[in-house]
């Protein structure tokens, strides 16, 4: 796939790419872990399941690190639009990929409580366990950082997408309104942690529009008017 050809699909396949680890790291494999409220079946789960674990702890790795490369791509799509908002989205984005990696660490002492290392021998089963509960508690405390600045991005996004003429402005809306959800969200997580669940659910209808977007940008794609000038 050429990137000159189409920048834009080339820049939604990579999205879409990345998306997928996050998916699997954030969703699937919690979602086969963590039993909300009870530290003895989550630390058995972890040590029944633990290559799913680690999977789940690299593909978060991996997905971060190749967002970079996702940013960059956009950056060459939009840059034409105005190079200083194409700029801020770089750096919101580049900001949140440190956040996210250091938060990995979190899972990863969780996993060496469980599998109950040779110096850790003086703490008893039910306080490592409670201890691994507590990393896992503090990884999602860390997601809720990360979250702030997966909203921030996409306002100069949007704003680009609406400006551009080459992507449906409807799009830019659309992310516009996904920033906010990610930003309420997050702040929901910080400030008032009992209604995190009602609000991650009551913003899905927002958040589907950055999906939207990497949708359109896989299947159709997008050309800036300059590459377009140039090729005729």
């Amino acid at each position: 796939m050429s990137s000159t050809k189409n920048p834009g699909r080339f820049a939604g396949s990579q999205y879409v790419l990345m998306s997928i680890f996050g998916f699997f790291a954030m969703g699937y494999v919690p979602g086969k872990i963590i039993v909300h409220g009870n530290a003895v079946a989550t630390a058995g789960n972890i040590a029944a399941h633990e290559r799913l674990f680690r999977l789940g702890i690299a593909g978060q790795l991996i997905g971060q690190a190749g967002f970079i490369f996702v940013a960059l791509a956009l950056f060459e799509l939009l840059k034409g639009v105005n190079r200083r908002l194409a700029s801020l989205m770089v750096t919101l984005i580049v900001v949140s990929i440190p956040i996210a990696f250091l938060n990995e660490v979190n899972s990863i002492a969780a996993l060496l409580l469980v599998r109950g290392a040779d110096f850790l021998s003086i703490v008893e089963n039910p306080q490592r366990e409670a201890l691994a509960m507590l990393f896992l508690h503090l990884h999602f405390q860390g997601l809720l950082v990360a979250e702030m600045f997966w909203g921030l991005w996409l306002f100069p996004l949007a704003l680009l997408i609406y400006r551009s003429r080459f992507v449906p402005r409807f799009l830019g809306v659309w992310l516009a309104f996904a920033g906010f959800a990610w930003v309420i969200v997050s702040l929901t997580g910080v400030v008032s942690p009992q209604y995190y669940d009602k609000a991650y659910s009551y913003s899905q209808p927002a958040i589907i529009g950055e999906i939207a977007f990497m949708l359109w940008l896989l299947i159709k794609g997008a050309r800036p008017p300059a590459l377009d000038a140039t090729a005729s």
